[in-house]
């Protein structure tokens, strides 16, 4: 399949601080790829090069085929690239039907239309029935999924999910997987940070591996779990030998 986002050779430093040495994928439209990695391995990072949040220091990010790296964050999403966070940011003084609204005004200019396009995101992603209770009355689990609803009402081409499953039961992170699963069949492209590898493996279809601001390897599950080089860097060099 052509690839949608490209990521060729991207660098970023913070102070004397690497974060990314020259990292290089592409992702398909319609596909779910997982970015994986131990803490520190410069996941998040990459996340803020593609969606603008700062700009790398080399290479550079095509969506579509047009660069977006180094635009900024409203010109990204304004191209089609959503986004969650590993710490959940809701405006939790504005009801739930609220904070899905500031999505919807980056493609609707009436609160009449951004209403009704975040009442359908709420729907779509169980949130329907909290529409106006306060956000900050939501369970965490309510919490991430809010933070999707209100990423897809940006209407984005791609969406980035960080760490959406962390820290929720096992039932949570079920409804979770259902839930990209669902934002797939819509035809968006998700890339997936998650540390819990046997919860996201079986959702997407290849993984990149990072490892100290570095790409380890690139593959299907199948082939990252018995990557030698992926088990040093989780378990360390006696389980690399076995």
């Amino acid at each position: 399949m052509p690839a949608l986002l490209e990521v060729r050779g991207v660098s970023k430093s913070f102070g004397g601080v690497v974060a990314n040495v020259e990292i290089s994928f592409d992702v398909a439209e319609g596909e779910i790829l997982g970015l994986l990695g131990p803490n520190g391995a410069g996941k998040t990072s990459l996340f803020n090069s593609i969606s603008g949040e700062v700009s790398p220091d080399a290479g550079e990010i095509l969506l579509g085929g047009q660069r977006v790296s180094g635009l900024g964050p409203f010109a990204c999403a304004a191209a089609g690239i959503a986004r969650t966070f590993q710490v959940v940011r809701s405006f939790d003084s504005m009801s739930v039907l609220e904070n899905v609204m500031v999505g919807a005004f980056a493609r609707h200019a009436s609160s009449r239309a951004a209403m009704a396009a975040a009442q359908t995101m709420l729907e779509f992603c169980g949130l329907a029935g909290k529409a106006d209770a306060p956000a900050h009355l939501l369970s965490p689990a309510e919490k991430r999924r809010l933070e999707v609803a209100r990423a897809l009402a940006t209407e984005p081409r791609v969406l980035l999910l960080d760490e959406m499953l962390t820290g929720l039961t096992p039932t949570e992170a079920q409804g979770g997987v259902q839930l990209v699963r669902d934002v797939q069949k819509r035809g968006i492209t998700v890339i997936m940070v998650e540390h819990v590898m046997e919860v996201v493996l079986p959702l997407v279809g290849r993984a990149v591996v990072l490892n100290l601001g570095r790409v380890l390897t690139i593959g299907s599950p199948a082939e990252i779990v018995k990557h030698p080089d992926v088990i040093r860097a989780y378990l360390g060099d006696r389980y690399a030998a076995h």
